[in-house]
């Protein structure tokens, strides 16, 4: 039998996307949320350079050295492209800031656009390509996981599903702007399947490290080195998803792989992944939006509340019921959004402020409750919050999906106003405006160090 009738239609269809991709035009509310998602992940990456997990992953790289051939950002140090892919994904997900693709249980942001940035600066490509290369990714790594069967992959065996899609979602980004041909994508996928891996313990990481290397820095290296494996020559079986003992036996033998390439340059899955409001795990995004809508609409400060009652699905409640990190602890944002009114990137991470006074008091007035009607992955930004006034006065919201969810997304000024608060600390006022109007251009970016070079303290 020849190698090309033991590829299966799904990889040939596949690889020859991911090939093509660089070629063919976004319609342009797709490229659009693209620069959304840009902005939200560097200023996920940025602000995170600055957290436990990113000063460890500096460490790590400091002495490694290597060719200069892309930035990590936050810093001034310049490495190989699979170096930087790995410290800026460590950045990105070294608290709970980047973005979510809820239908996939994964966070794109957080090791497509490492992988893509890295080798747009390598490869010296300009803003659209940078652009193309990262909804691909988005494609590839949502779709990956849902190809899978979640219910034995995730919760019974454990494996985790962003450190899988994340993975593959890198290594497409980063073939597309290597210009991998159909043959040579193919190869890039099977050690992109050989390096696999991501373990569910992570969630018991007390300091989010482990987490932020399985979720973010482990799959973006391992994507940009699969994808540079392909490009100096190595070669595999041709098909790793199909045949004997291929990926899906592996790790999930009832699988839909058509799945892989359903709709293809139809559906872009970046427009179903959701951007954070605030710098918090996912489960406490709508509540503190319901916290806010409620407190706008009937003036009352901390002081006046009596309790809180906040309802959750049974599942997101046990991610966040009093955790000991703040951005993950739901009864302390919902206490610090109503003492302060808002959140903002250094209150969500204050670890001094949980032992406050006045916010262990208001802490203990904030019930958690779980909830069996709101299980759905779609609609995982839902909750409603209850308060009850010392005046007798009860005030109550439910939101299906809290703002930034894909449902009900942000706007360019609401994405900007969250990147100024992560941004400004590292970069300065007036260059994190520059490189806020460098994406909004992105079209007319010449070259991808350009817009890395921003991403540096001046």
């Amino acid at each position: 039998m020849s190698a090309s009738a033991k590829i299966s239609g799904v990889m040939n269809k596949l690889s020859a996307y991911v090939a093509g991709a660089l070629s063919t035009a976004l319609p342009k509310p797709v490229a659009e949320r693209a620069k959304l998602h840009l902005l939200d992940a560097l200023a996920s990456m940025v602000s995170g350079s600055r957290l436990l997990p990113g000063q460890r992953a500096i460490d790590y790289i400091t002495p490694l050295g290597g060719t200069r051939e892309a930035t990590v950002v936050g810093t001034r140090i310049m490495g190989t492209a699979s170096t930087a892919a790995f410290a800026n994904g460590m950045f990105a997900h070294s608290d709970e800031t980047d973005d979510v693709h809820q239908a996939s249980i994964t966070h794109p942001g957080a090791t497509v656009v490492p992988a893509a940035l890295a080798l747009a600066q390598r490869n010296r490509d300009n803003g659209t390509s940078l652009l193309r290369a990262m909804v691909l990714g988005y494609d590839v790594g949502a779709r990956l996981t849902m190809s899978l069967d979640m219910n034995s992959f995730y919760f019974v065996r454990g494996h985790h599903p962003p450190s899988f899609g994340g993975l593959f979602g890198a290594a497409a980004a980063a073939g597309a702007l290597l210009r991998l041909s159909p043959e040579r994508v193919r190869y890039m996928f099977a050690y992109a399947a050989q390096q696999a891996a991501g373990l569910s313990c992570l969630f018991r990481d007390p300091e989010h490290i482990e987490k932020a290397f399985a979720m973010g820095g482990m799959p973006a290296r391992n994507g940009v080195d699969a994808a540079l494996f392909a490009a100096h020559g190595f070669t595999s079986v041709p098909d790793v998803f199909s045949g004997d003992r291929n990926f899906f036996s592996a790790f999930s033998p009832v699988a839909n792989p058509g799945e892989l390439t359903r709709e293809l340059g139809k559906t872009y899955e970046i427009t179903r992944t959701s951007i954070k409001k605030w710098p918090v795990g996912g489960p406490i995004l709508a509540p503190l939006d319901v916290t806010e809508t409620l407190m706008r609409a009937n003036p009352f400060n901390a002081n006046d509340v009596k309790s809180v009652v906040v309802t959750l699905a049974e599942d997101r409640a046990r991610i966040v019921d009093n955790r000991a990190m703040p951005d993950i602890c739901l009864q302390h944002m919902i206490a610090v959004m109503l003492i302060d009114g808002r959140v903002t990137f250094h209150s969500a991470h204050d670890f001094e402020r949980m032992r406050a006074p006045t916010i262990v008091k208001l802490r203990k007035r904030v019930q958690l409750v779980g909830s069996p009607k709101m299980a759905d992955l779609q609609r995982s930004f839902q909750g409603s919050v209850r308060i009850t006034l010392r005046d007798g006065r009860t005030l109550e919201h439910y939101t299906p999906a809290a703002r930034g969810s894909f449902l009900n997304p942000m706007t360019r000024e609401e994405v900007s106003e969250k990147a100024l608060d992560l941004l400004s600390p590292t970069l300065g006022g007036k260059r994190a405006q520059l490189l806020i109007s460098t994406i909004w251009k992105l079209e007319k970016l010449k070259d991808a160090r350009d817009l890395a070079t921003l991403c540096r303290p001046s």
